[in-house]
């Protein structure tokens, strides 16, 4: 296997790995497929240049090798005052971003993650300095997590640029500090690499698997519903989180820790390693070691991030059947690398892509399960006569030779073959029509059959203050054939585009046995949720977008397999609404949440700030 990184010379040599860790030998650690081969070529003595001819860690060698000049002496004189000795300040500096907090379970085991990590790159000879970026925890950030995403992103972007790192190590974990911490990196575009910090241990209780937090949703419904008490509530919430790690479903954090994966930026085997596992520790470990290959060699995100990348992660998310979140989070790190990913590629990708993977929230099994199936090696194996096996990885190999090197799945009721998929398209689609102009998008394998074409009509929430207040109202006027629209949820109107698009079944309707509706906003949902809920509708109501135009008992005609999603108002009618429109004040007067409602994109952009999205033709990292 190469030990060369970047775009290939002309003169590239493929070379044999006799690393124990190879999978070819069949002795390899589950998640460490892939790993370059470590030579002697590769001790402490960095070459001259990178693969593309700039010179070699110029950032460290530059801050710690100027003689003469205050700068200089007061940047070697203030790291050795920490410890280190000038022969430190001779190796690759390996930045660890590192996104522990007490207020976000997910990373909670993330200093133990950071150590096993700067054990790999001093054993590489490189010299590992970790610093903090924001952490964003799903459940303690509020409003909404995905209102800090872009601030997570700039903060992680200007403290690469800030410091003087020849290579970076991204520690992520729970939803949003994935695709955040790949915003960051592809911005600033230094050498980068990704580790994940897994997915919890599946809950138990009462001799069944439990799955944050697929089973919160569903289990708190009963509760509303009365057919379970308060003392087994109880019992359950003290059951589901049994460990350190992120949902242990194919929610938000697993399907963004695949993308890195899939998108090359991660080693093989990154997404589905259990967190307590010792080999979430090895892993790290390994990775470390390959941050300094990267930073010898000058491999960078956008020499990874491709639009060949993007196509795959694409299909690896259809795959999976994962989050709708990652339509939005993938948009946005693409846009920082000037890649346009319009909704109908990730529509037309679905429809040449099966779903192979049985993972709640849409089927039965939880991320230990595709660990013990191969992990999403696994599945790109399965996938790959549909990958783009030029795309280049961090482990300084293609897609394709990775893919030579993966294993077959070991399990097939959890991975199925693309002969014999779960079903021949995708997990998601996106729909369009009067009412979604730019498009929206529908987890369709999660929703029910029976509403996939649906005629029904709308009772219309106009905030999420207005729902809450509402939905349970034994007088809402309701049925189960009805459409829950709710509007006002978008990126500028919430704001933050939270997670409130899964709205709660209203309780009269739960007591008659009614466990799925339609319903359609502006908003997102959690990627552990199910059931028939549109979402991410552009434009949104906030901004004027037809949605706004919705009144209660409208009628609205969906149709997933034609992807279209329709009012059905004659004309005349919607101009009197839009006649009479008006946009309601922005929230916020001051700060970071007014800098976010004036300049967020809408969905099919990413949400991303429109000043941080790399201008046409402009080169990356500038």
């Amino acid at each position: 296997m190469s030990i060369m990184y970047g775009p290939p010379p002309a003169d590239r040599n493929a070379q044999g790995n006799d690393d124990p860790r190879n999978p070819a030998r069949g002795d390899a650690p589950l998640g460490a497929e892939g790993l370059p081969k470590r030579t002697a070529s590769d001790s402490g003595t960095a070459p001259d240049t990178m693969a593309d001819g700039a010179p070699a860690l110029g950032r460290s060698a530059r801050f710690f090798g100027e003689r003469g000049t205050p700068s200089g002496f007061t940047g070697r004189a203030f790291t050795k005052a920490m410890g280190f000795t000038q022969e430190d300040l001779t190796k690759p500096v390996i930045g660890i971003a590192q996104t522990w907090s007490e207020f976000n379970n997910c990373n909670n085991h993330f200093r133990q993650l950071a150590e096993a990590v700067k054990r790999g790159v001093w054993q590489e000879g490189g010299f590992p300095l970790e610093f903090p970026t924001i952490s964003l925890g799903e459940v303690h950030t509020q409003p909404t997590s995905m209102l800090f995403r872009n601030l997570m992103a700039m903060d992680t972007e200007e403290m690469i640029r800030a410091q003087p790192m020849d290579a970076v190590v991204l520690l992520a974990g729970c939803d949003k500090t994935t695709p955040a911490a790949l915003m960051g990196a592809a911005s600033a575009d230094v050498p980068a690499i990704m580790i994940s910090g897994g997915p919890m241990l599946n809950g138990r209780h009462d001799g069944k698997d439990l799955g944050a937090c697929t089973d919160c949703g569903k289990y708190t419904a009963e509760l509303r519903a009365g057919t379970i008490d308060a003392d087994e509530y109880t019992a359950i919430e003290d059951a589901i989180c049994r460990s350190a790690g992120s949902c242990m479903v194919m929610g938000t954090a697993s399907t963004m820790a695949s993308m890195a994966e899939a998108l090359g930026m991660a080693l093989p085997g990154n997404a589905a390693i259990p967190a307590p596992d010792s080999r979430r520790l090895q892993f790290a470990e390994m990775s470390g070691r390959q941050a300094v290959r990267l930073a010898r060699t000058g491999l960078r995100p956008s020499h990874i991030m491709t639009e060949a990348a993007f196509e795959n992660a694409i299909r690896v998310l259809m795959a999976l059947g994962g989050s709708t979140n990652a339509v939005v989070h993938l948009v946005a790190i693409a846009g920082r690398l000037g890649i346009p990913v319009p909704l109908d590629r990730f529509d037309e990708l679905s429809r040449q892509t099966p779903w192979l993977v049985n993972l709640k929230p849409s089927g039965e099994f939880q991320m230990e399960e595709l660990f013990d199936a191969g992990g999403v090696p696994a599945v790109m194996k399965e996938l790959a006569p549909l990958l783009r096996h030029e795309a280049m990885t961090v482990t300084g190999s293609t897609v394709g030779e990775n893919l030579e090197r993966f294993r077959v799945a070991r399990r097939r009721d959890v991975i199925a073959s693309r002969e014999e998929p779960r079903s021949p398209e995708g997990g998601l689609a996106i729909l369009r029509g009067n009412l979604c102009p730019d498009g929206a998008v529908i987890k369709h394998i999660a929703a029910s059959p029976r509403f996939q074409k649906h005629r029904g009509q709308a009772v219309v929430f106009r905030s999420i203050d207005d729902l809450r207040a509402r939905i349970d109202d034994p007088d809402l006027p309701v049925t189960a054939d009805s459409i829950l629209v709710l509007q006002n949820a978008g990126p500028v109107g919430a704001p933050g585009m939270p997670e409130v698009g899964f709205m709660p079944i209203p309780a009269k309707l739960l007591q008659e046995g009614v466990r799925d509706m339609v319903r359609i906003s502006d908003a997102r949902m959690s990627g552990t949720s199910y059931g028939t809920v549109v979402l991410h509708i552009a434009p949104e109501s906030a901004i004027g977008g037809p949605l706004a135009l919705v009144r209660d008992g409208d009628w609205i005609d969906l149709d997933v397999d034609g992807r279209r999603l329709n009012l059905d108002v004659p004309d005349g009618e919607l101009a009197r609404r839009r006649a009479e429109w008006k946009p309601a004040p922005l929230t916020f007067e001051r700060g970071y949440r007014r800098l976010y409602q004036l300049h967020v994109t809408q969905a099919p952009e990413g949400c991303d700030f429109d000043f941080l999205r790399l201008p046409a033709g402009r080169p990356v990292g500038v």
